[in-house]
């Protein structure tokens, strides 16, 4: 059973009934609720409050998932700790020991259904006890003795190449019934780090959090609805499909090696409606072959001299689609003028300095096939849904 349990007190020092203080028009705690009511992962979802205006808010026939628990007034106090809320609400129920308990906070908005699930799957594979969120923050840190933490000045590396470092964000923690109680701690043993957008670092405490998470919250709400919106899927191949090696048999044979997981990927997407097509510079038999085994609606060969961007103006005219309904991932120079001008762009970890700085482009955990294309198709497929 996985519990999502979300503390709201009335105080708040900074902004008064911050957790129904209306936030994109909705209360602030609504949107952490409406993320965990959309999970099919979810069992329960617990509001620990002492506040008769925030259970005024929270409707049964929009959050079925919810109930309402009076925290102890004891432990809604300014200097009260999380732990002892969790810990009396632990002590009063009478849940499995292995029950899986999600310490949910609202001053979070930007959680997704999405990230609660993928962090429930994680902390399962990597058979950890307990589990955090973190962001990664691409900046160069210094302690108070004026000496780097996490690069070495006299070799500053460049932004894209440079791996940062996590940064615990609060969104929400994981652990087992059995170990909180016996830990008295939100986490315990082996603990696993379930890593956020780097936009979804802030945590609203102040007015200026506020504003700044209004936007952000804004601006991917928008930036959700454009993915809605794909309605072809297209994809590189040397680089992105595969690792960009030239591998060659004895007799000559070129040869080249795609990822099983891509291709489940393009046939989630046919499944999902979405048409879906590859598109490369060279021309060669293997791509032929491969393309017929994906069932592609597209494949589009030797096109250097015409141009990426022109031979999908061309698949816009005939079917009567906009650039904006198109996805693509490509990783090298001649992917450029396309991944700038389609709805939305994906690239390989290991793709070129320029495309990375593309404005706005997705950039893949994973490298050339090695999987990045099923990874973005997955965040494609995860975002459509939502």
């Amino acid at each position: 059973m996985n519990i999502a349990f979300i503390p709201a007190r009335c105080g708040s020092k900074s902004i008064k009934f911050k957790n129904i203080k209306l936030f994109c028009n909705k209360p602030l705690i609504y949107w952490n609720i409406k993320a965990l009511q959309e999970s099919s992962m979810i069992d329960e979802i617990v509001v620990a409050t002492d506040c008769s205006k925030i259970q005024k808010q929270l409707k049964p026939s929009d959050f079925k998932k919810v109930r309402i628990y009076e925290r102890d007034k004891l432990n809604a106090e300014d200097n009260s700790s999380t732990e002892s809320v969790i810990l009396e609400f632990l002590q009063r129920e009478n849940f499995n020991d292995k029950d899986n308990f999600i310490l949910v906070q609202a001053t979070s908005p930007l959680t997704e259904t999405k990230d609660f699930e993928e962090a429930l799957i994680k902390m399962k594979s990597d058979n950890s006890d307990s589990l955090l969120t973190c962001v990664r923050v691409k900046r160069f840190l210094w302690n108070d003795s004026n000496e780097p933490i996490n690069y070495n000045f006299k070799k500053r590396p460049r932004r894209q190449d440079f791996n940062g470092v996590l940064i615990e964000n609060g969104a929400f923690y994981i652990n087992t019934v059995s170990n909180i109680i016996s830990s008295k701690n939100r986490l315990s043993g082996k603990i696993s780090i379930y890593e956020m957008e780097d936009y979804k670092y802030i945590e609203i405490d102040e007015d200026n959090d506020w504003i700044i998470a209004e936007s952000l919250m804004k601006k991917h709400n928008k930036k959700n609805e454009a993915l809605k919106k794909i309605k072809v899927f297209l994809s590189d191949v040397d680089g992105t499909l595969t690792d960009s090696g030239m591998y060659y048999s004895e007799l000559g044979d070129e040869l080249k090696k795609f990822n099983t997981r891509d291709g489940k990927g393009f046939e989630l997407l046919r499944k999902a409606g979405v048409k879906i097509g590859i598109i490369t510079s060279e021309e060669t038999s293997i791509v032929s072959k491969r393309s017929n085994k994906l069932k592609l609606d597209y494949l589009f060969q030797g096109k250097e001299h015409q141009g990426k961007l022109n031979v999908v103006l061309e698949i816009c005219k005939k079917e009567g689609f906009s650039l904006d309904e198109i996805a693509y991932i490509g990783d090298d120079v001649n992917c450029y003028d396309l991944l700038k001008n389609v709805g939305i762009a994906a690239c390989p970890k290991d793709s070129v300095s320029k495309v990375k700085e593309i404005p706005n482009i997705h950039i893949m955990n994973k490298k050339g096939g090695d999987g990045c294309v099923r990874e973005f198709i997955e965040f494609l497929l995860t975002t459509k849904k939502l």
